[in-house]
């Protein structure tokens, strides 16, 4: 048996291999015994959350100081005090400006978006519109508009802004024609919105006591259904507020509960104790009937035999109250994709570097809403108000040049100012002397429209001669190149 024990060893049974998951983030066990995922479609993953996510949203925004402040920030930023403006830039067919049908389009737009023209009610102007669409998007997710013809303004045109709330997100089934309808919203075999069914009425005004829960059908031509999708063949829009939204809640409490243990500490109270079993009368009763003592300022009171007093003092805010508190809003300023110091408020820990780091990146998100906003809402609107305005004769232009009108227009959202001009200023001469940027680049910048700034120069030089002034400066033809001024970094200058 030696022989056969000598084969046993030489050739050992394999041991069994293990192996590792490629990616660490997919391993299982008690580590990650809480990583629960599941397989969900886009929608599946919206239909069951939405309504809550979107009520809890609307709830933060009327209570939540942070939310309510991001809301804030997101239409004075994206929006700003004018809005997004128009410049028609339509040519002739030898390549000139057609300066007349531009200043046509520019003006009659200037008459339709003015208070009370624009929309269905009567109560908004276009200004009004471009905010509303910015705080609806980020608060709710998604902003329904309806176009309607109407012969209650010369232009025939107007817009009507509907809540999310009208489009039923638990209607999810196939209609008589084949197709799908997915949270209201019937698409096609690409997922193409065909149809959407609305409410007829709010579902969830409680003003009167009947309303209708009926649907109407409304072709896909008559709304503008916006929202930022974030996975393919998404039908809905989510609340920008929701990755941010449980910290806000928690946030909110702590808060709350920090401020009531302050006052409390504050009051410096205490009970009354009988080891013996006396009762204590006390000046007076609660309304639980509890025996309470009043108690002023720099007066003592004696005890009766048998009493002892047992102070109830907590300590609150503690120490870690600022640094807790400030974790947390970073935390929440990312979910909403915004800089810590602008969410806050705050700005005791910041110096140039780091507030103009943060604002270069808030600028890059609002500027991306910017755009999203034109292309998705007030192209949309002004390419319907100006088929209709031609239609009905508002503009006396050819309707068969409509293509040429509408698709001509530059569209000049809110700028953002530099943080320091001067340099800013410097860096525009040296690159427009250097041929690197142009007169338009460099206006645009400002909100402003190179053909609007160069005749504004001729009116006031026009201006200057009619009263015999001559203006010290020349803003076109030759000039010395500017020399660059050498200063120690702004790091330095803090640190000096």
């Amino acid at each position: 048996m030696a022989w056969y024990n000598n084969i046993l060893n030489r050739n050992p049974k394999p041991k069994k291999q293990t192996f590792k998951r490629s990616y660490q983030g997919a391993s299982t066990g008690r580590l990650f015994a809480d990583f629960l995922t599941s397989s969900k479609s886009a929608n599946a993953e919206i239909k069951d959350n939405l309504r809550t996510l979107r009520d809890r949203a609307r709830e933060l925004a009327r209570n939540n100081s942070y939310i309510n402040r991001y809301l804030n920030l997101m239409i004075s930023n994206v929006i700003g005090k004018h809005g997004v403006r128009i410049s028609a830039k339509a040519r002739n067919d030898n390549g000139s400006l057609d300066l007349l049908a531009n200043k046509q389009i520019e003006d009659a737009w200037k008459q339709w978006t003015r208070y009370g023209v624009p929309t269905a009610n009567g109560k908004m102007s276009f200004l009004d519109c471009q905010k509303l669409f910015v705080e609806s998007l980020a608060r709710d997710g998604e902003v329904l508009i309806r176009h309607i013809k109407t012969n209650k303004n010369s232009f025939g045109y107007h817009i009507q802004f509907l809540e999310a709330d009208y489009l039923d997100e638990d209607l999810n089934t196939v209609a008589k024609n084949g197709n799908k309808i997915c949270m209201g919203v019937e698409v096609d075999s690409y997922y193409r919105p065909i149809a959407y069914h609305l409410f007829k009425e709010h579902p969830y005004d409680t003003t009167y006591t009947k309303y209708s829960r009926k649907h109407i059908r409304v072709p896909a031509e008559e709304i503008t259904h916006c929202y930022m999708p974030n996975r393919a063949e998404q039908t809905r829009g989510v609340s920008h507020i929701a990755t941010a939204m449980a910290n806000v809640k928690q946030l909110d409490g702590y808060l709350e509960a920090e401020i009531i243990a302050a006052r409390l500490g504050a009051s410096k109270m205490g009970f009354f104790t009988s080891p013996d079993g006396n009762s204590y009368v006390g000046d007076d009763t609660e309304d639980t009937f509890n025996p309470v003592m009043n108690v002023e300022p720099g007066t003592f009171h004696q005890l009766s035999s048998g009493q002892e007093f047992q102070t109830f003092d907590p300590n609150h805010p503690t120490s870690a109250f600022e640094s807790f508190t400030t974790t947390v809003l970073r935390s929440i300023a990312s979910g909403l994709n915004i800089s810590y110091h602008a969410l806050s408020n705050d700005l005791t820990s910041v110096n140039y570097s780091s507030i103009r780091q943060g604002a270069l990146e808030d600028r890059s998100n609002f500027q991306i809403w910017q755009e999203f906003i034109v292309q998705h809402f007030i192209d949309v609107v002004f390419k319907r108000w100006l088929e209709m305005a031609i239609t009905t004769k508002a503009i006396n232009l050819p309707i068969g040049k409509y293509s040429k009108f509408a698709n001509s227009i530059n569209y000049i959202p809110r700028s953002f100012p530099w943080i320091d001009p001067l340099k800013e200023m410097q860096a525009n001469v040296v690159g427009l002397q250097n041929g690197i940027v142009t007169y338009s680049e460099i206006v645009s910048n400002y909100g402003k429209d190179v053909e609007e700034t160069f005749e504004q120069h001729q009116k006031e030089k026009e201006l200057a001669a009619q009263y015999g002034i001559e203006t010290a400066f020349q803003p076109f033809g030759q000039k010395a190149p500017v020399e660059a001024i050498v200063q120690g970094s702004n790091q330095e200058q803090e640190d000096g």
